[in-house]
């Protein structure tokens, strides 16, 4: 879908309504602009409360402590690197 917008004296854009309506983006959401080259890619930043239980988590770490989990991976990633 190629939809041309024009950057006003300001440098803002206004997002037209077909993108806004295929990334489902409303009032007050965030988007993230990605620069490749000489492309910009914009997307729709997740809600990370939205994407709450996507990850299935065993139910015996469910309970680890925070500072667990990460010296945990600390030493796994270290163990990879060696």
């Amino acid at each position: 879908m190629d939809i041309p917008a024009t950057i006003t004296s300001k440098g803002q854009v206004t997002i037209p309504k077909p993108v806004r309506e295929a990334l489902s983006l409303s009032t007050g959401d965030q988007i993230m602009f990605r620069v490749e080259q000489h492309r910009a890619i914009i997307a729709r930043t997740p809600d990370l409360l939205e994407m709450a239980g996507i990850v299935e988590v065993p139910t015996d770490k469910r309970s680890a402590k925070w500072s667990d989990i990460r010296r945990t991976t600390r030493n796994r990633w270290a163990e990879r690197a060696r």
